[in-house]
């Protein structure tokens, strides 16, 4: 019917102004649907919820809603609150459910359906032997994640279960923190969050927009087809530095001491007194020669012209006309004869010396031009720092570049500090629509647990209103700035009057087998011994092999086979210490083993190479773990990223080492 439509608009020039806006708005709102109702390859409906009673309803839930010609319900969108008793049912509260199907399904391939009767407590909400609450839709879910990685994570729409949907269903107002260990889905549970709130906040969240921010660029490829599986195409995927306004190159990764420093509050001191240094009066009088007579300019009256535009004005570039104004305002005056200052203004505002008065005094900068100025000029990184940082934390932002700052290559952690740069100086006169910050009704954050004060405030720029959910694993928490506490992180990100921030905790572990999980159990304890890893429900799995080698050149391509062969289909990431990156994909290259490096072809290839700390997040069918040692040793929380390395993996983990074992591990 949505393609029908389409191809019966009349495009034509012709018509009213209304009826051209009308049907402009009755496309977008075809092409709309058309992207929603693109599922691509996946299942429509993957679940049938009947109800009890005297009208025993049967609804059929699915990705996106469908209706028949008289407007009768086909499929019910898995965000409608009729589909809320599918994902919440339990024998404690069967919502009115007599009988909740799942069907399990490969593509559009139907594999298996699985049945759950309500009022047969025997079958619902019993313990395992393990203590834990029967998963909703087990066979659907196993097969799900049994299910050999693409590369690209995949939606759990169908599989969703009941403490996870009730943070996708949470109030939009405000802060929602989710924590949540290895494994629990909180990246999946975060982005359908975000379909949901677009489904069901449509107004004004599709104007007002979603972002999603993430850790880098391989996490954002690697969850980048989920929010469109599930209808929704129009949420940004971000990382920090493609928020930067103007738009500069940064795409550079610095050293973990440089990010603790950029990352800490006092860059906001430093920046604010950084652009003061170039809001100066003259050191001398100004004097030009007009005609018969000398027009001057004191350095008296340049200081209180400076001094009141400071007053006047909250950002550093909107003063410009006012100081151009006043300048030629106070020459017009200064002379034997008054001149007119418009004409004034139009005879010598191009000539080099009015030129070198103005740009001494207020010059227009971008925050690329600001920090470049500071960074590579001692006197002015002294001046700005001092009483903040230590020479040696100085040195560490100091840099001798001598390219322009529109060519520099900036670091991902410059990205906060060129924001706060843009927030002090504001946009350039005529370039409003390129330096304008973009805001958001609603943003997501992954991996929150690592983000320094100064990202947290970059990101508050965006929220509208400060609705936000953050999600995160403070085990996982690896970065300069790793954190104990989300207090941490909450008490820098805007908060609502009306609404006290709301944390859930993710405690299922879906993903990660139990044998697996037990060894990654033995590094938490070290790693974060204040937290408790989560409980699997897949107690069956291969117990992870270590293998001790002489030689890693003759070893790692020998444990790749192995995996190869053991996972068929799947995909493996050789997880590797930073220092090992190169050797490693040299000694694959020399067995002739098809494989990527997952800076430069994410998890496209089946056999990925990783840095320790690009792993988080990503979820494989095999982990092979290289030098574990050396990962402790090379990153600032080495034990916490061994923890990640040691989670990845939906079937099989393997350590292959020369070097002598931790003793978690040993």
């Amino acid at each position: 019917m949505a393609r029908q439509l389409s191809s019966s608009l009349e495009v034509g020039a012709g018509g009213t102004n209304q009826a051209r806006f009308e049907r402009e708005a009755f496309t977008d709102n075809i092409v709309d649907r058309l992207q929603q109702l693109n599922i691509g390859d996946a299942s429509l409906i993957f679940g049938r919820i009947d109800h009890a009673g005297e009208y025993d309803d049967t609804l059929y839930i699915g990705r996106v809603g469908v209706w028949d010609r008289a407007q009768d319900p086909v499929v019910v969108d898995w965000r409608a609150p009729a589909s809320e008793p599918f994902y919440r049912a339990t024998g404690a509260d069967a919502f009115g459910l007599e009988r909740r199907r799942h069907f399990a399904t490969r593509g559009k391939t139907l594999l298996d359906i699985d049945d759950e009767l309500f009022g047969d407590l025997s079958r619902l909400d019993a313990p395992s032997a393990s203590g834990q609450r029967k998963i909703q839709g087990h066979g659907a879910l196993i097969t799900a994640l049994e299910t050999a990685r693409t590369g690209r994570l995949g939606d759990i729409v169908a599989t969703i279960q009941g403490e996870q949907d009730e943070i996708i269903r949470s109030r939009l107002q405000g802060l929602l923190v989710v924590q949540g260990g290895p494994g629990t889905g909180k990246t999946v549970v975060a982005l359908h969050r975000a379909a949901y709130l677009l489904y069901s906040h449509r107004f004004p969240l599709q104007d007002q927009g979603v972002l999603v921010v993430g850790p880098n660029r391989l996490f954002l490829a690697y969850i980048e087809q989920v929010l469109p599986s599930l209808g929704e195409a129009g949420v940004r995927l971000a990382v920090l530095s493609d928020l930067v306004t103007p738009r500069v190159r940064t795409d550079r990764l610095g050293s973990e001491e440089a990010a603790a420093v950029k990352g800490d509050l006092r860059m906001v001191e430093l920046i604010r007194r950084a652009v003061r240094q170039r809001e100066r009066g003259l050191r001398d009088d100004f004097v030009l020669g007009y005609g018969l007579q000398n027009l001057r300019l004191t350095a008296f009256e340049s200081d209180q012209i400076v001094r009141e535009a400071r007053r006047r004005f909250r950002t550093h570039n909107a003063a410009r006309k006012f100081i151009e104004n006043e300048v030629f305002g106070t020459l017009a005056v200064s002379g034997r004869d008054e001149v007119d200052p418009g004409l004034l203004r139009d005879r010598i505002r191009r000539t080099w010396q009015v030129r070198e008065v103005l740009e001494w005094m207020w010059p227009i900068l971008t925050p690329a031009q600001l920090l470049h100025d500071l960074f590579r000029s001692p006197a002015l990184l002294a001046a700005a720092g001092r009483g903040l940082y230590s020479a040696s934390e100085l040195a560490v932002l100091a840099h001798t570049n001598e390219v322009h700052a529109d060519a520099l290559v900036w670091t991902f952690d410059d990205a906060p500090l060129l924001d706060e740069a843009r927030a002090h100086l504001g946009a350039r006169p005529g370039k409003k629509s390129l330096d304008e910050v973009r805001t958001f009704g609603h943003i997501v954050i992954d991996e929150a647990q690592d983000l320094a004060p100064m990202a947290l405030r970059m990101i508050s720029r965006r929220s509208l209103n400060g609705s936000m959910t953050i999600v995160g694993d403070l085990a996982q928490s690896t970065g300069s700035w790793a954190r104990d506490s989300w207090d941490d992180v909450i008490e820098q990100l805007p908060t609502n009057a009306k609404y006290e921030p709301v944390r859930r905790e993710l405690t299922t572990g879906y993903r990660i087998p139990a044998p697996a999980m037990a060894l990654a159990a033995r590094v938490l304890t070290e790693a974060a011994p204040g937290l408790k890893p989560p409980v699997s429900i897949r107690d069956v799995g291969t117990t992870p092999l270590i293998t001790k080698v002489d030689d890693l050149a003759d070893a790692v391509p020998k444990a790749i086979r192995r995996e190869l062969a053991e996972i068929g289909q799947g995909n493996i990431a050789v997880v590797v210490p930073r220092s090992l990156v190169d050797s490693v994909s040299a000694t694959l290259d020399a067995a002739e083993l098809d494989f990527g490096r997952a800076s430069r072809s994410g998890l496209d290839r089946q056999v990925a190479v990783v840095p320790v700390q690009l792993v988080k997040g990503l979820e494989v069918d095999a982990v092979l773990v290289v030098e574990p040692a050396r990962i402790i040793a090379e990153e600032r929380q080495g034990m916490r990223a061994l923890y990640v390395a040691l989670t990845r993996a939906t079937k099989r983990v393997g350590i292959v080492h020369t070097d002598p074992l931790p003793n978690v591990l040993s």
